[in-house]
């Protein structure tokens, strides 16, 4: 893979030709589909686009397919035979097409291209217990990485605050598109980030063991969990007679971020590579019945696959390319499908890089799962329909069906071939270029 490591070089990305080629051309704001603000206007017209091979992903392969996307929303998707397009319709070909892929867990957009201080929003170091950091106000929608990886047919991403503390942050799923957050935004916050093993040891006053690390965990959702209870129990106090209503108890973000993971609103995305800390999170999990627990790297998965079924958990697999050492000594190119076939749920990531280019192509990490033994549309719903199921907007994305998101991934061959190219990139029903600013003809 000579050539997609060689893209991967800081001398590439830093070269005059890469911005201009992946930058976004203006949007208009809209009035936006959530509280968060506004969203760029989708465009009003149609597009089309038409490959020799089209994969849905929701059902057989489209020898001869057309997408057709008005108004930011998939209208028609077909054989050539059967789907008649407007005249004069704007028309993109495509020798393969996919749905848009969809990078289940990043760190893009708080982690920049450069790896300076000002572009390293990922991972905060003045505590090892911060659920209270939001994503949707690091993230930096204009950051070159997300133009980056849009390039290789990427259009949404849940990224937000690394592994590197016990508990790191908050989530956010956005495509990638738009000059803001508020216009990138689809889900503004998803998950909380937390880590048990090495992971959980960064941070001022981290714990310094395995042991005190899953103690301080529990302790701060035991403590979330009577905080909730007793804000309940006076909620329900009726007013003594003659006396005025109690002030509004000041907010506790902290405690708040922990309550909806308790609830089940927030799953708790926890990252964890040794089989023994895999145990410790579902023994974690199984203690606070109302939490949803996603795992995150489970490099030693296989070795606690009975239980990793039992309970039911899906799993965001570490990068198939990750490097090995450490706790990820173990990892292998088939967790992925070694979990898939005991049936536990998994898609794949770009996951947490500290060098240059600070980011991976969930694109490069499918094909290697599909290299190593993964069927080619399997590998493929890693990064698309599975993904999306995982983070719960299948309904949106990650399939190329009526009324879903109009987001395709255009290549001139195999996009797992290495000497393919994703030729564009259609968000919504914006087109960008990919990685050669030219269509395939």
């Amino acid at each position: 893979m000579k050539r997609r490591q060689a893209l991967l070089t800081l001398g590439l990305l830093c070269a005059p030709g890469f911005l201009a080629c992946a930058a976004a051309p203006a949007v208009s704001p809209a009035l936006a589909p959530t509280v968060q603000g506004a969203r760029p206007a989708l465009p009003q017209g149609s597009i089309a686009v038409r490959a020799e091979r089209l994969y849905t992903m929701a059902g057989p392969v489209i020898e001869d397919g057309i997408v057709w996307i008005e108004a930011g929303k998939i209208r028609a998707v077909g054989p050539a035979a059967s789907v008649s397009l407007p005249e004069g319709i704007s028309l993109l070909r495509a020798k393969v097409a996919t749905p848009g892929l969809v990078d289940a867990h990043a760190v893009v957009g708080l982690a920049g291209w450069l790896n300076v201080d000002a572009d390293k929003d990922e991972l905060d170091g003045g505590g090892p217990v911060q659920p209270e950091l939001r994503a949707l106000d690091a993230y930096n929608a204009k950051e070159p990485l997300v133009q980056w990886v849009r390039s290789f047919g990427v259009t949404t991403v849940h990224t937000g605050h690394a592994p590197g503390a016990l508990i790191s942050g908050q989530t956010l799923i956005v495509k990638t598109r738009g000059d803001t957050v508020e216009q990138a935004v689809l889900e503004p916050t998803v998950m909380v980030t937390a880590s048990l093993g090495d992971g959980a040891r960064g941070g001022s006053g981290a714990p310094g063991s395995r042991a005190k690390a899953a103690a301080v965990l529990r302790q701060e959702l035991h403590g979330a969990k009577s905080w909730m209870e007793q804000r309940e129990r006076d909620a329900a106090k009726e007013p003594e007679e003659g006396k005025d209503a109690p002030p509004e108890p000041a907010r506790d973000l902290r405690k708040e971020a922990l309550v909806r993971v308790l609830k089940g609103e927030l799953p708790l995305l926890l990252t964890a590579h040794r089989a023994h800390d895999l145990m410790t999170a579902l023994r974690i999990a199984e203690e606070f019945p109302g939490l949803k627990l996603v795992l995150d790297g489970a490099s030693e998965a296989p070795l606690v696959l009975d239980a990793l079924v039992a309970a039911k958990v899906p799993v965001v697999v570490h990068p198939s390319m990750q490097r090995t050492g450490g706790e990820a000594a173990s990892l292998s190119f088939t967790t992925a499908q070694l979990l898939l076939e005991a049936g536990v749920p998994v898609a794949l990531q770009s996951g947490y890089e500290d060098y240059v280019p600070r980011t991976r192509v969930v694109l490069f990490e499918a094909a290697i799962a599909a290299r190593h033994g993964l069927p080619f549309e399997r590998a493929l719903g890693l990064v698309t329909k599975d993904a999306a199921q995982l983070l719960g907007i299948f309904d949106r994305v990650g399939s190329l069906e009526v009324g879903k998101h109009g987001d395709v991934a255009l290549y001139d061959g195999d996009p797992f071939e290495y000497t393919t190219h994703c030729t564009a990139v259609v968000i919504e029903g914006e087109s960008f270029p990919g990685e050669q600013p030219k269509l395939v003809r």
